[in-house]
């Protein structure tokens, strides 16, 4: 077995990659030092559609679509408009502009940047929103200290498209047979989780009704200060069964049609590709399909965690105890190109001899694109277990580790933990944050240095078992401030931990705000730092000595009252 503090030894940094493309904007600063910049530069980006050659840039102006994007059979990419494309690029752009700190610009490209003051900015919000309707004014959060102005932007309540009943005759007869009624509460859904394209677009958003609901943000969000806008889904897909994997092209882009695409892994289903804007006629038909066999049993293997990393050739997913790597150009085939057991022991499952680890592999991550064509992931179970693989070198795996007790015995804090739901790297690709389920803080490991369990950032509440995502960002290009975390938690707050990786011991949180009234499942940050979208709602479980004699489902459990997706505008620091 291989032990954390080895890595350093085996992994050398990553190499700097270089982007073929430039921008220009126009850029609204706020606030000076500590402004956030608001995305859009325009990018000129080479062709998506040819992702391994580098030909001359494509000029294609900006984020301009007032109606969905267009599909395979109806449009050409020449029709389509192209949104800004490189998560890197776009906040580095802002940092340049205004030193360490993010500079606030528009959506709305430019031939060339143009700055306009604070104060000038300052008055058009004020304006802005003194002139909105009471009803229409946006959520406005304005932090004590270090916190920034937090704007609610835009948002999508959850509805089911099953027609509720019309009259109180309908739902009676509806639930004759019951005690509860509750053919209202079955028909609910809520949003369970959410991710940004790569162009920074779109929000593929997945739900408790089994669909996953492509949103494309209006071109107006950003000048629509003061205003509370409703989102619409341009497009939404019905899968078969529940998902736990859902992984969008990492070329996608709205310029391009044949990039728009995502994989859904579904139980008892073939892993399947779906159009993220297919014609509602279609009835949810998949584009293509990738068989993940059990051969002993001819079964179909359920992915419990999925990633498509760059350059989009191939997606690796994951399952009980095992890990399969897929070529995206070999649909209907007979299955993946390689599959790597996390355990080396296949006829006694029990025993695993001791090395590797064993259990369902339930998140998977990527670290930052290595030019080489290394592959360096980082996979979690639910049993509490790390693994390290480079499939680009070998496949055998790099290093295990066990985070059970490693809170405990580097720090002496008690965080719980009941599985890992999810790993993510630092956008240095040095540390490694492990997100637990029921747990109430995140693990930060130095993996490129000193292989060591670096700091725990406390403060977080999450004592369910439901799947609480995180998303990281740089704020500052040459790394000197750390990087910064945010995480939703169950009492429906956003925390946000600052300087990360520049401090080691417990970390509370620097600043948080109250998102929704319900768990926030996912929290994700647009790669402008200065936009983030948020998605919540839950199941409700009855206690157990208040069931009695129920046996009917739903009054076992309920959605909760409050679920939606939530588009916030991050303001200069305070």
């Amino acid at each position: 077995m291989t032990s954390p503090a080895q890595l350093p030894g085996t992994l050398g940094p990553l190499p700097t990659q270089r982007s073929s493309g430039h921008f220009s904007a126009t850029w609204h600063c706020r606030g000076g030092h500590g402004a956030r910049g608001r995305l859009s530069p325009r990018w000129d980006a080479p062709n998506t559609a040819e992702l391994h050659s580098l030909h001359t840039p494509v000029r294609h102006p900006i984020l301009q679509i007032a109606h969905p994007p267009p599909t395979l059979a109806s449009s050409s990419p020449s029709t389509a408009r192209a949104p800004p494309n490189s998560r890197r690029s776009a906040s580095k752009i802002g940092r340049l502009l205004h030193g360490s700190s993010r500079a606030r610009c528009s959506w709305a490209s430019r031939e060339e940047p143009t700055m306009t003051s604070p104060e000038t900015e300052t008055a058009r919000v004020v304006d802005a929103a003194a002139t909105a309707a009471p009803d229409q004014q946006a959520q406005t959060t304005q932090g004590p200290g270090g916190m920034p102005e937090i704007e609610l932007l835009a948002r999508r309540p959850a509805r089911s498209e099953t027609p509720q009943p019309q009259s109180n005759d309908d739902l009676q007869r509806e639930t004759a047979n019951d005690d509860i009624p509750v053919a209202a509460s079955k028909r609910r859904l809520f949003y369970s989780s959410a991710q940004w394209t790569a162009d920074g677009t779109t929000v593929i958003v997945g739900a408790s009704d089994n669909s996953v609901s492509s949103f494309v943000l209006p071109a107006d969000l950003l000048q629509s200060a003061g205003q509370d806008l409703v989102l619409e889904p341009q497009a939404t897909a019905h899968l078969p069964e529940p998902t736990h994997a859902i992984a969008a092209a990492p070329f996608f882009s709205l310029a391009d049609p044949a990039s728009q695409t995502y994989l859904v892994g579904c139980r008892d289903h073939p892993i399947h590709l779906y159009h993220a804007f297919s014609d509602p006629d279609a009835q949810s038909t998949p584009l293509g399909a990738y068989r993940l066999i059990r051969k002993e049993t001819e079964q179909y293997i359920t992915p419990n965690s999925m990633i498509w990393p760059q350059p989009g050739t191939h997606f690796l997913c994951g399952s009980a105890n095992r890990l399969d790597y897929f070529d995206v150009s070999r649909h209907g085939s007979d299955g993946p190109l390689l599959t790597v057991p996390t355990i080396p022991s296949k006829r006694h499952i029990s025993k695993g001899s001791g090395v590797g680890m064993k259990g369902t592999v339930s998140a998977l991550a990527a670290s930052p694109y290595d030019a080489d064509g290394g592959l360096l992931v980082a996979a979690g179970t639910w049993t509490r277990w790390m693994g390290m693989y480079d499939l680009g070198r070998t496949d055998k795996v790099v290093a295990n580790w066990s985070i059970s007790q490693a809170a405990s015995a580097n720090f002496g804090l008690d965080v719980d933990g009941q599985g890992i739901v999810q790993v993510a790297w630092s956008p240095c690709g040095r540390y490694l944050i492990i997100n637990e389920r029921h747990s109430s803080g995140l693990l930060v490991y130095d993996i490129r240095g000193a292989g060591k369990l670096l700091s725990v950032l406390t403060g977080r509440t999450c004592f369910s078992q439901q799947r609480l995502t995180c998303d990281v960002f740089q704020g500052d290009m040459y790394g000197s401030t750390g990087f910064e975390v945010w995480a939703g938690s169950q009492d429906g707050n956003v925390r946000v931990w600052d300087n990360v990786g520049l401090q080691e011991g417990p970390a509370p949180p620097s600043w948080e705000w109250k998102a929704h009234d319900s768990p926030v499942g996912s929290t994700i940050l647009h790669s402008c730092g200065s936009v983030v979208a948020t998605c919540s709602g839950a199941w409700e479980h009855s206690p157990d000595h208040l069931l009695g004699d129920a046996v009917d489902e739903g009054s076992q459990s309920r959605v909760l009252d409050e679920s939606s997706l939530k588009i916030w505008s991050i303001g200069s620091q305070g």
